[in-house]
């Protein structure tokens, strides 16, 4: 398949969340008064809308779950910009895949203002072409990322036939079926197992990987990409 256009998720995918989002969830959670779920039970909840991971955690409810999802906000905003970090190889992949003519777009379940910032905080804007992500500061818009991707392929005029998204968790390739686009799941992210993984349509576990996948072998090989991102990145 000859790539035209590429969507990829954030956290987990493009930025290493370093801690921030695990510790911003536990903070706003027992700042309500609810027992610490631990950090192994809230790096599950990276990746998917906030509204689904933290209904699984014991005492959120209807009543509370818009505060916590507030506080965490306001934590995230505080420290967690802060503490995120671009994967290596990243931006390398990036301008290679704009140079060859491929339009490069961010599709995140993060609300659309909050993403902004981190791209633009971590100079990642003049990398990309667009991004889009939930319109809704509280998290409570949508329980997938379908109309996300949806809303990048109508924005870009993209053809679902030569696009692919990226990203590392089963929310990311569930929206790209519902659209009719291909997948591919890194490897470097938040999947729980090998089993996740392997929902995604191919993987890949280095940004080398992913190059060779999207450009072939001949044009990855020019780039300064990172062969060894499991060790050195986050994961």
């Amino acid at each position: 398949m000859s790539v035209t256009s590429v969507l990829f998720d954030l956290d987990g995918t493009l930025v290493d969340p370093a801690g921030a989002i695990t510790s911003g969830i536990r903070h706003a959670v027992t700042s309500h008064g609810l027992a610490d779920p631990g950090e192994a039970r809230v790096e599950a909840l990276v990746g998917p809308p906030l509204q689904i991971g933290l209904r699984t955690l014991d005492g959120v409810t209807d009543e509370n779950i818009d505060s916590i999802i507030a506080a965490y906000r306001a934590r995230y905003a505080e420290v967690g910009m802060a503490e995120s970090v671009i994967y290596p190889g990243i931006v390398a992949l990036l301008d290679a895949l704009r140079a060859a003519g491929i339009y490069v777009a961010v599709t995140t379940a993060k609300p659309i203002n909050i993403a902004r910032q981190l791209i633009a905080r971590k100079e990642l804007d003049e990398h990309l072409d667009a991004i889009h992500g939930n319109a809704d500061e509280h998290g409570s818009m949508g329980s997938s990322k379908t109309h996300i991707v949806a809303e990048a392929l109508e924005h870009g005029q993209l053809d679902p036939a030569s696009s692919v998204v990226v990203g590392d968790r089963y929310y990311d390739w569930d929206a790209a079926r519902e659209n009719s686009v291909a997948s591919v799941g890194v490897a470097w992210g938040f999947a729980q197992d090998d089993d996740e993984l392997q929902q995604a349509g191919a993987t890949v576990a280095t940004t080398r990987d992913l190059a060779e996948l999207l450009l072939g072998a001949q044009l990855a090989n020019t780039l300064n990409l990172d062969d060894d991102l499991m060790q050195e990145g986050a994961k």
